[in-house]
């Protein structure tokens, strides 16, 4: 038995029914619910929405909400923002190590041979939705129908195959994006560059027009490397959630992504951030902050990209979009609701109402800002958020499989009618 399975804490539990005491332990800081359910049989955990239940065990993603802490496999998110690449976490994520430099280069390789789509995909397919139709829906709907294309992605249990289908996604969810962007403004489809790197590219493959190659701003192009590098894993969140929902029937790896791209399209999942735009745009200027202060004190609007589900600290990821804002804005040039959100934040970190409550700044404070700088519409923050997200919810597919999980079947505390017998329409 090695030392993770030796049980230095437990609670005890009286089921006052019977009078009986049962003794459960406390493993990893949490308690199996089947040593709960034996031990007070016919009672089951009612936790709407997840919030205290932990549904699998995790080696991806290490998360302290209260210190203000995330890691990537066991490395701080400061230091992997600071020094790695998005490509490079994305490897980290999925197979648990760095990569060498053989290793990278291949990796490098590979998603860059991925990057392009079958042409049926764009002409047949995303070319058949509404002229104004939402980017979001469509790269769902893309996401999917990729399953049709790779018949191959039914095999689950062959690391080969699997990794195929890893690349592949990694690979083309910017094609994809990119492609739903041009569509729902009516502007041609642009190939991918494999002589561009990942985020290069898929600023080309978005604002080329004629141009013979398009070149991002340097500056840019790193600050959106670093966006995707935060938004790449956090958890156990609802889209992860979606995705081992899916993956625990064994659905494969295209179906999956498209579950848990379907939960971000959600605007209590994915929309935070351009809620931040709204709400700024909303306040117009400094004179008007201290008033809708006191309006999120007495509980009429909300403080919004403030405050998050898990983090009681200042969120981590926030720290960094803060610097990388700084070097966007250098090159785009400030704007007005930036500096009505550096001195909303600076106001409201000075308040003891937000101070007690611990409510500080979050990812999403800072990363509509800026999108909005980069020229991104706000129908696409959240496929933004996706492109990058696609690596930890792989992460988290083929550690499920590795963990051969259950099938996700929940429970419920019926609350419906009893029993009663049928009546006929005429007498009703």
């Amino acid at each position: 038995m090695g030392n993770e399975d030796i049980v230095t804490e437990s609670i005890t539990v009286i089921d006052n029914r019977t009078g009986e005491s049962h003794e459960i332990p406390i493993r990893n800081g949490g308690v199996a619910a089947k040593d709960f359910t034996k031990a007070v049989p016919g009672v089951w955990f009612f936790d709407p929405g997840l919030t205290a239940t932990a549904a699998t065990e995790s080696a991806i993603t290490y998360l302290d909400g209260e210190a203000g802490i995330l890691r990537y496999r066991g490395y701080p998110i400061e230091q992997l923002a600071e020094k790695s690449t998005y490509l490079e976490v994305a490897y980290l994520l999925n197979y648990g190590e760095l990569p060498t430099t053989e290793q990278f280069a291949a990796w490098k390789r590979e998603v860059t041979y991925h990057t392009y789509i079958h042409e049926n995909v764009r002409k047949r397919f995303l070319e058949g939705f509404n002229y104004d139709a939402h980017p979001m829906g469509m790269l769902v709907s893309a996401i999917a129908a990729l399953s049709t294309y790779y018949r191959d992605s039914k095999v689950l249990f062959e690391p080969e195959v699997l990794h195929k289908q890893v690349v592949r996604l990694i690979a083309k969810m910017p094609t994809l994006a990119a492609a739903a962007h041009r569509f729902s403004v009516g502007m041609p489809f642009v190939y991918p560059d494999n002589g561009l790197d990942y985020t290069q590219n898929f600023l080309s493959m978005m604002w080329k027009v004629a141009e013979p190659r398009y070149e991002a701003d340097p500056v840019l192009a790193h600050a959106l490397d670093i966006l995707f590098i935060l938004h790449a894993d956090h958890e156990q969140n609802c889209g992860t959630t979606s995705m081992r929902t899916v993956a625990s029937s064994h659905g494969d790896p295209y179906v999956a992504t498209a579950a848990a791209t379907a939960a971000l399209y959600g605007p209590r999942h994915g929309g935070a951030n351009e809620a931040v735009l709204k709400m700024l745009a909303k306040i117009g200027s400094y004179e008007n902050i201290p008033a809708y202060i006191e309006e999120v004190k007495k509980g009429n609007v909300l403080l919004e990209g403030f405050g998050h589900r898990v983090y009681k600290n200042y969120d981590p990821r926030a720290k960094i979009i803060k610097q990388t804002a700084d070097s966007v804005f250098s090159i785009t040039g400030r704007n007005r609701l930036l500096d009505i959100a550096l001195k909303l934040e600076e106001i409201a970190l000075a308040d003891d109402y937000f101070i007690s409550r611990r409510l500080y700044p979050n990812v999403d404070f800072y990363s509509g800002l800026i999108y909005q700088a980069m020229g991104f519409p706000t129908e696409m923050f959240t496929v933004l958020f996706a492109i990058p997200r696609t690596s930890g919810w792989l992460a988290h597919f083929q550690e499920l499989l590795d963990q051969n999980q259950k099938i996700t079947r929940p429970r419920q505390l019926y609350i419906g009618a009893d029993a009663r017998d049928y009546v006929a329409i005429d007498q009703r």
